[in-house]
């Protein structure tokens, strides 16, 4: 008998060395580009922000675990990422005491509730940026420029002033010379980052390219046919972070392929709607989180039938 004909359940491919903390250390690399834009644009106080963070957020998961009498889970990474992404979604200016709280809920309320990383239902970052938003509005909002090239840009985030660009003003928006959270202002970096997932395998091109595809033509259709405003508001606000780093969250996102381009198309209508027809002049952060609650309706509607079977 051969040792090597093992017969089990699927799946019956397995990457070398795609584990948690694997994937989530790939994720991290991906985003050095935008905290090094981050670190240049906005100074030092980007990495302390960051590293603060990131340290509160593996140190609130660790007492969570000791607490709970769980095994420490912290060395899959899965902490840090969330600590680095809550950063990222915060203007640089941010008190760090409110940073700790966007940290407690995104960590505790969200993640370790839930039974903690695989279990949570909504991604617990853009849970933390959407509550400090609506308790620290002031503060979300207070967005800093140490580059000022365009004067519509410098005291204010791209979007809100996006009648007022042209074409021209594309370089700025790629670099992340204007105000805005520390890790969504240069597009650039973020597209780097996306580029080396997708060669290493960690995320499919699907669920960004469908997402910013959709923003493009419904901005296009919503606002006036005006293509050059639509080409400027795919490089404005959290598209770029959100489409490429929140969305493609292996947790809260579809698992089959049909279902990524539905799950991708609709927070793309819904960034747009909110964009366009809503107070808020972003839209990414809502947009993701309503889709996450819609996934598991998503996958069950989209599950590919076994050969042979029949349906229920």
């Amino acid at each position: 008998m051969n040792d090597n004909l093992i017969v089990s359940v699927s799946p019956h491919y397995h990457k070398a060395n795609a584990t948690t903390q694997r994937v989530m250390l790939d994720v991290l690399i991906a985003l050095c580009p935008a905290l090094i834009a981050g670190w240049v644009i906005f100074g030092i106080r980007t990495l302390v922000l960051v590293a603060f963070s990131a340290a509160n957020c593996v140190f609130l998961e660790s007492v969570w675990n000791r607490l709970m009498k769980k095994t420490d889970t912290v060395s899959d990474l899965s902490a840090v990422l969330t600590g680095v992404l809550i950063a990222f979604n915060v203007p640089v200016g941010m008190p760090l005491w409110q940073l700790m709280i966007g940290d407690f809920i995104a960590i505790i309320i969200v993640k370790m509730l839930f039974g903690g990383l695989g279990c949570n239902f909504v991604n617990p970052a853009l849970v933390g940026r959407v509550c400090m938003m609506l308790s620290f509005t002031s503060s979300m909002t207070a967005y800093q420029t140490s580059v000022a090239k365009i004067d519509a840009l410098s005291s204010a985030t791209p979007l809100s002033a996006l009648d007022s660009l042209h074409i021209g003003d594309i370089g700025t928006l790629l670099l992340g010379q204007h105000g805005g959270m520390i890790g969504e202002t240069c597009a650039l970096a973020l597209i780097l980052g996306g580029v080396y997932l997708c060669v290493r395998g960690v995320i499919k091109p699907t669920i960004p390219a469908c997402y910013v595809a959709t923003v493009f033509v419904l901005t296009f259709l919503f606002n006036g046919f005006n293509a050059e405003n639509a080409v400027l508001s795919l490089f404005s606000g959290g598209l770029m972070l959100g489409s490429i780093f929140m969305a493609t969250d292996y947790v809260t996102s579809p698992m089959t392929g049909k279902g990524r381009v539905i799950f991708a198309v609709g927070c793309g209508f819904l960034t747009v709607c909110i964009r366009l027809f809503a107070s808020s002049a972003e839209g990414v952060s809502f947009a993701i989180l309503i889709m996450n609650l819609l996934v598991p309706y998503i996958n069950d509607g989209t599950r590919t039938k076994p050969l042979g079977g029949v349906d229920e």
